[in-house]
């Protein structure tokens, strides 16, 4: 962490200029930009942080800027009670093998605690420079401020949730430290809430600023969160209800967006291109991640390609031959599915198949598609048209081809997607072909970066939030309650207060929030990383620990910290 801290110049200003004469030499920086020469101006101040909102933008679009940062990302996601890692299934590796690679010196939570670090250490530095600043005004002052103090105890909710007690840095450092030491969890739970109630005080609503701009409602959602870590139920319900009741949000229960008048379901207009921003009349969403295509400082988000199966390389015997052929003609998608996928995040039996009731929008086909047409053979073949599982052929698959069933074909997650047809961008440019595929619709091909907002949180998780701190107090009738606003929009059987307990709403978090909320960090938060892996993850459930429900502290955090004892989390070695 150290290393974090002291490179909190170059973070915060990407570059920095030197002057070509002998000055350079001298004592005081002349010709360098420090936060001394460099934030003074509101330009400025936003410079800085807009690298804050950088790091958070790459957190969600699996774009972390360090080694391996896809399976970084990744891990987020799996070896929990929603996916695991298709690619590494026989022999099991990677996440799926738990206890052998969830170690000190695992790259995964080395990696997300070094960029979680850097927000924190970027924040610290907006928030200890904004008092002093002159050339603000009162109105930005309290605007920077605001945005550095909801993403300094966004990251330490975070890195709590995952870690348990972290090291508390409050302050812009311009040397190392070697003599860090680990606060409890409560004390960074604690401090989060200072933070947000900070923020709470100094930010706009969200009606008030500009789309992917933090604001109160997104400061007031993640206390929400906090307060029930704390166990103050009272309070996070509170919380949760001034944004719930704020007339400027609101859960969308009508078609809205660019496809309204197409087939579809309210739930997939959510997830539509350019559906998310207030702008665009979406007043579900919380906080939307930006992102543009073209702009150097947008990356595309590669969640699709991670959870989309690698149909390109599904097969079939053909009717009649001892030929295999693809399913799709050229890897290309049919039926609506219109991003390229790779299979590495294959959900679970017990999300797929066990946790929805008839009806449910949420797993409506135009949110997961749970059936593809073969469109790989001549157009005079009986097997053209036909219907991969309802006719029979994956039942056909043989045992040489096992791969097909994990890694190339299992439902198809359309929420991380655009529709067929949408802009996208592959590895750069922006391509939208133009081939009609034989069912209608257009054909997408080689997308593995997706130019979408994305959510970081929607009203709909405020109500779970809520529901929770209700089950805390043992009120399961307004749990239920909470729970079924969400189950009425979704068309769902409504949930009954017998039914409530953390199992029914961690299975509804599922129903409403996959592939949204990182659900390893759910799950830690909860301490049931462990409980709910070990009953639905066919793979990291076979070898993982009680004591996985924290992540460890990274090994090279604690050999490097010298001046004072940064302690393991119990059980690892």
């Amino acid at each position: 962490m150290k290393k974090i801290l002291f490179r909190i110049y170059i973070l915060m200003m990407g570059t920095i200029l030197f002057s070509c004469s002998k000055s350079f030499l001298d004592e005081d920086p002349l010709s360098i930009y420090t936060p001394d020469n460099s934030l003074q101006t509101a330009a400025q101040f936003q410079q800085a942080i807009n690298v804050v909102y950088n790091g958070v933008r790459n957190v969600y679009m699996g774009n972390m800027n360090v080694t391996s940062n896809l399976d970084v990302y990744f891990g987020l996601y799996y070896a929990t009670d929603f996916a695991y890692n298709a690619t590494d299934y026989d022999p099991a590796a990677k996440l799926n093998a738990y206890k052998a690679t969830m170690v000190p010196s695992y790259f995964i939570p080395t990696n997300i605690w070094t960029v979680y670090y850097k927000i924190i250490t970027n924040a610290n530095l907006v928030i200890a420079r904004v008092p002093n600043a002159a050339q603000l005004s009162d109105a930005d002052k309290n605007s920077f401020l605001g945005q550095a103090l909801f993403f300094r105890a966004w990251a330490y909710n975070t890195l709590a949730n995952l870690y348990g007690g972290v090291p508390i840095e409050l302050n812009e450092l311009t040397e190392p430290r070697f003599d860090y030491v680990r606060a409890t969890r409560d004390e960074v739970y604690q401090q989060c809430r200072k933070d947000l109630e900070q923020a709470i005080g100094l930010l706009k609503n969200i009606n008030e600023v500009s789309d992917g701009a933090v604001n109160k409602q997104i400061a007031q959602h993640i206390l929400t969160e906090v307060l029930i870590s704390l166990k103050d139920y009272d309070g996070a319900i509170a919380s949760a209800t001034s944004v719930i009741n704020y007339s400027g949000v609101s859960l969308m229960k009508s078609r809205f967006g660019r496809r309204a008048t197409t087939p579809g379901d309210v739930y997939r207009d959510l997830f539509e291109y350019n559906n998310q921003n207030y702008s665009t009349g979406n007043r579900e969403g919380l906080l939307v991640i930006q992102t543009a295509l073209n702009n150097p400082a947008a990356v595309g988000d590669q969640t699709a390609w991670a959870v989309v199966p690698s149909l390109g390389g599904l097969r079939f015997t053909e009717t009649g031959t001892n030929t295999k052929r693809n399913v799709l003609f050229n890897g290309n998608f049919v039926d609506s599915i219109s991003s390229n996928g790779i299979g590495w995040i294959r959900p679970t039996s017990h999300f797929l198949y066990e946790i929805w009731t008839p009806g449910d929008i949420r797993n409506s086909s135009y949110n997961i598609v749970r059936d593809i047409r073969i469109s790989g053979v001549a157009s005079t073949s009986p097997d053209y048209g036909k219907w991969y599982v309802k006719d029979g052929y994956k039942a056909k698959t043989l045992p040489a081809d096992f791969r097909d069933t994990i890694r190339s074909f299992y439902p198809v997650i359309r929420k991380t997607s655009p529709s067929a047809g949408d802009f996208v961008a592959v590895a750069g440019p922006a391509v939208q072909t133009n081939m009609t595929n034989p069912f209608g619709g257009f054909l997408l091909n080689g997308a593995t970066r997706l130019f979408m907002q994305k959510y970081v949180a929607r009203v709909a998780e405020t109500y779970l939030l809520r529901a929770e701190a209700y089950l805390g107090k043992s009120q399961t009738q307004k749990a239920a309650d909470d729970i079924n606003v969400l189950r009425s929009r979704a068309n769902a059987t409504l949930a009954t207060a017998a039914e409530m307990n953390m199992d029914y709403i961690l299975d509804e978090r599922l129903r409403e929030l996959y592939m949204e909320e990182f659900r390893a960090v759910t799950l830690t938060r909860l301490g049931l990383l462990y409980d709910r892996d070990k009953r639905y993850n066919p793979k990291s459930g076979l070898s993982i620990e009680s004591y996985h429900n924290l992540w460890p502290i990274p090994s090279n955090e604690i050999t490097q910290n010298t001046g004072a004892e940064l302690k393991q989390n119990q059980g690892y070695q």
